[in-house]
């Protein structure tokens, strides 16, 4: 409680002063940090290092595949002019019993052409979703394990690949995705060519009634958008004794001759039963690929009731 005060303490006067960021090297990166970071000199190199390295944000998702939990599902595909064209607002209950989960709808309402005739989805988008957070039949066998776990997807092939491709890119926004043409490389935040494009900025916040690490990362001010550039923005808050994330905002945006999309992410985690899992999640997506028909969605996701 003493340690927590202090921190408080220390946090109020350095937004009420004129504070001043340092800027400092690392393997020949540059990074900034806040006056609040290097005033209480925190061992900011492993921690970036750590932060660099973090898997807690993927382990949370993996978190919801050996839970139960319930969840109000909110989906929407618009039209050019904003309008909503077909939806879905369910509440559904993933069920997990002997190392197999099953999913029971409780409630659900659709509107427009949101299913096709033989009641599959007709839009990419709720299918992302319902890889994220539904669960058809029974699945079982599943655990929660990320070390190790590398992203190929040569076992996989067409809509398939893309949708496994698409869902690392919530997953691990920042980190490079193999098979994805003109931007799988480029989605690196961490390369020395990254560190050309980007500024990196280490800070203390608080958050939720507690203090949190806050790492931004977003394109240098003062130059044209690179084509290099996918991610216009992203936050993270960690929390400063485990060091898992928190919450995370990001918005990535691209254009090809193939393809482009302009996409934003709201995550925010909660805690059950030890582990960390997302509470919160919000979307919003205009995307067209090269022989699909371009959409515009947004979805909100919010999970409670966790069981194990």
């Amino acid at each position: 409680m003493m340690r927590y005060s202090f921190f408080c303490l220390l946090l109020l006067s350095y937004t009420a002063s004129l504070a001043q960021d340092t800027s400092v090297v690392i393997d020949e990166k540059r990074f900034t940090l806040s006056e609040v970071v290097v005033r209480n000199n925190f061992d900011y190199k492993t921690l970036l290092t750590q932060i660099k390295e973090d898997t807690t944000f993927y382990k949370a998702f993996r978190n919801l595949r050996i839970l139960g939990f319930s969840s109000y599902n909110d989906i929407k595909m618009l039209d050019k002019k904003g309008g909503v064209k077909a939806s879905l607002s369910s509440k559904t209950r993933q069920n997990h019993t002997a190392n197999c989960r099953t999913m029971d709808v409780l409630e659900e309402t659709v509107t427009g052409d949101f299913y096709d005739r033989k009641n599959d989805y007709n839009y990419m988008t709720p299918e992302l979703y319902a890889g994220l957070f539904f669960t058809k039949g029974q699945v079982c066998g599943e655990n929660n394990i990320v070390k190790g776990r590398n992203l190929r997807f040569s076992d996989k092939k067409g809509i398939e690949k893309h949708k496994e491709q698409l869902k690392m890119l919530f997953f691990n926004p920042g980190k490079k995705i193999p098979g994805i043409p003109f931007i799988g490389d480029k989605l690196d935040l961490y390369d020395e060519d990254a560190h050309k494009l980007y500024d990196y900025r280490l800070d203390i916040e608080e958050f939720h009634g507690g203090l949190a690490y806050v790492f931004a990362i977003a394109p240098k001010e003062n130059k044209e958008k690179s084509d290099r550039v996918v991610v216009d923005q992203m936050v993270t808050w960690f929390d400063m004794k485990t060091l898992e994330v928190l919450a995370r905002n990001y918005s990535l945006s691209y254009k090809a001759g193939v393809y482009d999309f302009d996409v934003s992410m709201e995550v925010e985690m909660t805690k059950f039963d030890g582990l960390t899992v997302p509470k919160i999640l919000r979307y919003r997506g205009n995307w067209d690929v090269i022989f699909k028909k371009r959409e515009r969605g947004l979805f909100t996701a919010t999970l409670f009731d966790f069981k194990r």
